[in-house]
């Protein structure tokens, strides 16, 4: 409490002396919430304004006439709407503040403990697969999904006494996986794509009040349970030992009090998807307004975060139309969060930083060279697999002579594609892996990958038809842009490991929302752009094969210039400077090249795969220990790991296909939980 204390006097100064404790009142969280709530009355009459003339107000909220179609919408879709964005609101503050409170952090919420994820998750599965689990209540799949996650975040930093940054990062990396899951499911099940796209975007789009006939006992009831629960909840704030001292039962409070805010927030999920941040901004800013005991917290957050959904949502509906809704409330909602997280990030104290993997000991291996000569051997086994070996219509076949023909001419720029995108996305990993001495920092990890995406998206929809040299620039300046931002949100904290993969997995969620945001628009090209984003390689031909495979070949060629500086860059600054390294061009010069290396095999196989990640540590496992022989030992797992992620999402449900980045993701999950687990 007393790190939360000191984190927060150095955060309230963002906000000006208004923000300040006046006789123990959060009246800095009054003036904030008084502010939201002023501009959301404005737009709602704004918007009330645009449907219907104010003398036909009061008909259309008591009696609306049926045959007046204006009253009939503002009675059944734009009241219940508003009246939907404040109780949601209201809930998600509540349940980010109980968070804070039970686990002790400053920074957990329902996205960053990975339970809104969750909850959608197991929606998404219920409907796409098992939709007669739903007639059991849906808030029951939402609550089984969000307990799962839940359950996966405290077993992954259960190790690290649930530290603030062990939770957080291990709650964004379950639900970035719970993501990629959920992306596989839309592609597998296009048909259900629109509806369950926006849905998981938050859409508080309503037709009628049953929504909010439905939400209303269930979010009242586990209020009214944490609000009972305010007493032995302020107990938990103190340490472990002084509240056993008092005879509080720590197990059964701490558990009752996560089932309560997981409640809160499956019940949310199951209703209008997923609201990102909310809970997060509300829970923190009240904090910083002044709400320094758990009681004013408790009131004070749920009013900030129906303030800000109600003020979202209608600025929304002020771009849009009241009723349009092609801006998903929950990507506004993230798109000003995730902004917020990484300006608390440096500002709040947050224990002590994980050490770093360098020090583990690893085997050492003597004669790299027969080890690569393997590893070179099964590359090329698997390369002749993917090319011969397939399902078709008559069942499986090794493809030979004339049969070979017709298949080779679309099976090998997919291979060679994806064996380009692999190995420029492990040789950038493991640049960043030595230049940042953090063995868990990888392209998709610090959210580069997400940038370059970016850059991607905004030439696709700022020019008419950007050519691929021209997406491949837009992207190396999103991916270095990126990376920039991130070493500078890092150089406070020293670069320390989680602060920099935090900050990442951040930027990553603002650039998730800003991509939604453009492919929510109803633009043409919003469903290639869905297909790209999975990692998919069936749309790649032979003249854009040939191009990523030559930008890959020239990179890799001018990689064995960086190696001296690779196996010192470790080291440090003093001892490179006293070995005569112009350290601020060598950095300057890999980071360059860490961009465009992610940036080309972006443009091939999407924004999320781990293949930046894995394959260094692959390498390093072996034990490939130099720079030169570990970059080659990359390069190649990083090559073969595609390769067979591609041969995997063409063969495995044959005739229908699983992107190529979407496997890789689902390979390279739980190989990042594995190596948060051993930490």
């Amino acid at each position: 409490m007393a790190e939360d204390a000191a984190g927060m006097a150095q955060s309230r100064s963002f906000l000006g002396a208004a923000f300040s404790r006046a006789g123990g009142r959060p009246l800095g969280a009054l003036l904030l919430c008084a502010a939201l709530t002023t501009f959301g009355f404005a737009a709602s009459l704004a918007n009330l304004a645009a449907q219907l003339p104010p003398s036909l107000w009061l008909n259309a909220l008591a009696t609306p006439n049926i045959d007046d179609m204006r009253q009939v919408l503002v009675h059944y879709a734009f009241l219940p709407r508003s009246v939907v964005s404040l109780l949601c609101g209201a809930a998600l503050g509540l349940a980010g503040a109980v968070l804070q409170q039970v686990l002790r952090n400053p920074l957990a919420s329902p996205e960053t403990v990975g339970v809104s994820a969750g909850a959608y998750l197991a929606l998404a599965l219920a409907t796409l697969t098992v939709p007669s689990l739903l007639a059991f209540g849906r808030e029951w799949v939402a609550l089984a999904g969000a307990f799962a996650a839940l359950a996966a975040v405290l077993a992954l930093s259960w190790h690290k006494g649930l530290s603030p940054l062990s939770v957080v990062l291990a709650g964004l990396v379950v639900s970035l996986y719970a993501g990629a899951i959920g992306a596989t499911l839309v592609v597998l099940k296009h048909e259900w794509l629109a509806g369950l796209f926006i849905w998981g975007a938050g859409s508080l789009g309503q037709q009628d009040w049953v929504t909010t006939l439905w939400l209303l006992p269930r979010l009242g009831a586990a209020a009214l349970a944490i609000g009972l629960m305010t007493r032995p909840l302020t107990l938990l704030g103190l340490e472990d030992e002084g509240a056993r001292s008092l005879g509080v039962p720590l197990g059964i409070y701490r558990s009752a009090g996560l089932g309560m805010a997981v409640a809160l927030i499956a019940f949310v999920v199951a209703a209008v998807g997923v609201i990102g941040f909310v809970g997060l901004a509300a829970a923190a800013l009240a904090r910083i307004g002044g709400a320094r005991r758990l009681g004013q917290r408790l009131v004070m957050a749920p009013l900030l975060g129906s303030a800000m959904l109600w003020a979202a949502d209608q600025a929304a509906q002020l771009a849009t139309g009241p009723q349009g809704d092609l801006l998903p409330t929950g990507a506004i909602t993230a798109l000003l969060g995730a902004p917020l997280l990484l300006w608390l990030l440096p500002r709040l104290s947050l224990g002590t930083e994980l050490p770093l993997l360098a020090a583990e000991r690893l085997p050492r291996i003597r004669r790299p060279g027969i080890l690569l000569a393997a590893i070179g051997l099964a590359l090329l086994l698997l390369l002749v697999f993917a090319l011969f070996c397939g399902p078709g219509p008559d069942g499986w076949s090794f493809a030979v002579g004339d049969q070979l023909q017709p298949l080779l001419s679309w099976r090998w720029p997919r291979v060679l594609a994806a064996l380009s995108a692999g190995a420029m996305l492990a040789l950038a990993g493991l640049m960043m892996q030595r230049l940042t001495g953090n063995p868990m920092a990888s392209p998709e990890v610090l959210g580069i990958s997400a940038g370059a995406a970016l850059g991607m998206v905004v030439a696709m929809f700022s020019t008419v038809d950007p050519s691929r040299p021209a997406q491949t620039a837009a992207a190396a300046i999103g991916a270095f842009a990126t990376l920039l931002a991130v070493l500078a949100i890092g150089r406070r904290a020293a670069y320390a490991p989680e602060r920099l993969l935090l900050a990442g997995v951040s930027l990553t969620a603002l650039f998730d929302a800003l991509i939604l945001l453009l492919t929510a628009t109803g633009d043409p090209r919003a469903m290639l752009l869905i297909n790209w984003l999975t990692g998919s390689t069936y749309g790649v031909d032979q003249g854009s094969a040939v191009l990523t495979a030559s930008i890959a070949l020239c990179l890799l060629l001018t990689a064995p210039l960086f190696v001296r500086w690779l196996d010192m860059l470790p080291l440090g600054t003093p001892a490179l400077r006293s070995l005569g390294v112009d350290v601020a061009s060598a950095r300057l010069l890999v980071l360059l090249m860490v961009a465009v290396l992610t940036a080309a095999s972006t443009l091939i196989v999407g924004p999320l795969t781990f293949i930046g990640l894995m394959a260094p540590h692959l390498a390093r496992r072996l034990g490939l220990v130099r720079a030169l022989p570990q970059a080659i030992g990359a390069v190649l797992a990083g090559a073969l790991i595609m390769v067979l992620a591609d041969w995997i999402g063409r063969t495995l449900i044959f005739p229908r296909q699983i992107p190529a980045g979407l496997v890789a993701t689902l390979i390279g999950g739980p190989v990042l939980m594995a190596l948060l687990r051993r930490r």
